[in-house]
């Protein structure tokens, strides 16, 4: 698969490689792979960032990030659900910070997606990559399958990022950029609306 992602898409994939090593996360991760989108210039992902006013507010996004990171990795849907149980996330992270230093739960740390897989292979053998991100790179093919392209490109990573659940869906959508947003920009040829 990964002969058919472009220039630019291998460069996120590589991205996001580095994104992991800087965070010194076990595993590359789908947030890995939208900071290394956010990274990226001159490419139909940047355009579409662009478009949707992403590119100025890139240390927002990276902040939500890193405080979706502190809280294990849980969205902010996934507190709000434990909330309603009686959980207090906050709560909780702020007695592990107490006991254990800041940022002891950040996620990453569990060894998820270890092992050799061909998408470690091809980065060098560099940080595994979780099997959320592998399901990310697979999802990237179905969206370029979807729009008939015979390539991947970093708008299909980007496309596949805002369509799934989870917290890198969760941080663009809270600033703006959705997969129905990210669709007219990039295929519908009208005017972009945000949400």
């Amino acid at each position: 698969m990964f002969e058919r992602f472009t220039k630019d898409a291998r460069a996120v994939v590589l991205g996001a490689v580095d994104h992991a090593e800087r965070l010194h996360a076990e595993t590359v991760e789908e947030q890995h792979v939208l900071l290394a989108l956010l990274d990226r210039e001159a490419s139909r992902a940047s355009f579409a960032l662009m478009s949707l006013g992403l590119a100025e507010r890139k240390e927002s996004v990276e902040q939500a990030l890193a405080e979706a990171r502190r809280r294990g990795g849980l969205s902010r849907a996934d507190a709000d659900a434990l909330s309603g149980l009686g959980i207090d996330v906050s709560e909780i992270v702020s007695r592990v910070e107490e006991a254990h230093g800041e940022g002891a739960l950040r996620a990453g740390g569990t060894g998820a997606g270890r092992g050799r897989s061909w998408w470690s292979g091809l980065v060098g053998g560099h940080r595994p990559f979780a099997q959320g991100a592998k399901d990310l790179l697979t999802e990237s093919l179905r969206m370029a399958l979807a729009q008939r392209d015979r390539y991947i490109g970093d708008e299909h990573l980007l496309l596949a990022l805002a369509a799934r659940p989870g917290v890198p869906a969760e941080v663009l959508a809270d600033h703006g950029v959705t997969y129905a947003s990210l669709r007219r920009v990039l295929y519908g040829g009208g005017e972009a609306k945000a949400g």
